[in-house]
């Protein structure tokens, strides 16, 4: 069941929303060590009848502050807050990560921000937090200044699992080995990318196999290959099976990554619209073919295995 969140861009809330337990992070993915973060926030949430709110950044501060982190999220905002909803949270303030903010000095973050504009009651970060002005404030910064603020900061130990803690950075890597499968055990779902039906130069057609295709836009490049999917239109309720090509199409000399997607049964028109695309199982690897006749003979291999799995 979710809740009507509340979306702010900038610290200035409403007086409902101040006095409340707050999370500070980019929670990309919002992976099983996430999970257990809000889950242990709302039962603060429950036991002390606060509101629960999420402070997060946008774009990621990796990727602010070394423009070659282009492909590097797992999720865009709009899966974000669908996961935040499913956790009661009751606002978001999705501050833009810029250059004028990266200048605040991170004491000012405390007393006018966490303790002025915002009151907090309880802030949940995690042991690597960083923030301020050269990221000169961590988790020691936060505490030394929670009894005279009046906040009392929460610090969870990591989830670890096989001795590894759950992370994005680790899921990315799965990801972009080909480990699908344990990539989406830790995000404990299906990876997924959404994106807009666009117009493309029907390739796929033109061999007999049409395609969706997507812009990746700041997606996380898993490894380049053939994968089973399934996917819902405009949110729609009711999932089509598939099989997609992730990459850059070696035999027709792409320079562009692409996510191309072939429903099974399904010859509507959905350009313009948006596709949320699940990553079931990874088939093989993207190979640049002889010819046409080859590669279609490919297709109807992997297609056959994915309707399979």
């Amino acid at each position: 069941m979710v809740n009507n969140i509340k979306i702010y861009k900038n610290f200035n809330i409403r007086k409902e929303h101040q006095n409340s337990i707050i999370l500070i992070g980019n929670f990309d993915g919002f992976h099983l060590g996430h999970q257990k973060l809000f889950k242990l926030a709302t039962k603060y949430k429950n036991k002390n009848k606060l509101k629960l709110g999420v402070i997060t950044f946008d774009p990621i501060p990796k990727m602010f502050f070394n423009k070659k982190n282009k492909n590097y999220r797992l999720s865009n905002l709009s899966q974000k807050i669908e996961h935040f909803e499913n956790f009661n949270v009751d606002f978001v303030i999705n501050k833009k990560f810029d250059l004028k903010f990266t200048k605040t000095k991170y004491y000012i973050f405390i007393r006018d921000i966490l303790f002025k504009k915002l009151k907090s009651k309880f802030i949940f970060v995690s042991s690597n937090f960083k923030f301020g002005n050269n990221r000169e404030g961590n988790v020691v910064s936060l505490k030394n200044f929670q009894n005279r603020f009046g906040y009392k900061v929460i610090q969870p130990k990591p989830l670890i699992k096989q001795k590894k803690i759950i992370s994005s950075t680790l899921i990315r890597k799965y990801l972009m080995r080909g480990k699908l499968r344990t990539a989406n055990k830790y995000l404990n779902r299906n990876w997924c990318i959404e994106g807009i039906v666009e117009r493309g130069r029907k390739l796929g057609k033109k061999i007999g196999f049409p395609t969706c295709n997507i812009d990746i836009n700041n997606y996380v490049i898993a490894l380049p290959g053939v994968y089973s999917v399934r996917a819902l239109i405009n949110s729609n309720k009711k999932y089509i099976s598939g099989i997609a090509n992730l990459g850059y199409r070696p035999t027709f000399k792409q320079k562009k990554v692409l996510l191309e997607v072939n429903l099974f049964n399904f010859n509507k028109n959905i350009y313009n619209k948006k596709l949320s695309v699940e990553f079931l199982k990874f088939i093989r690897g993207e190979k640049k073919f002889s010819g046409i006749a080859s590669l279609r003979k490919q297709i109807k291999k992997d297609i056959k295995l994915a309707k399979k799995l």
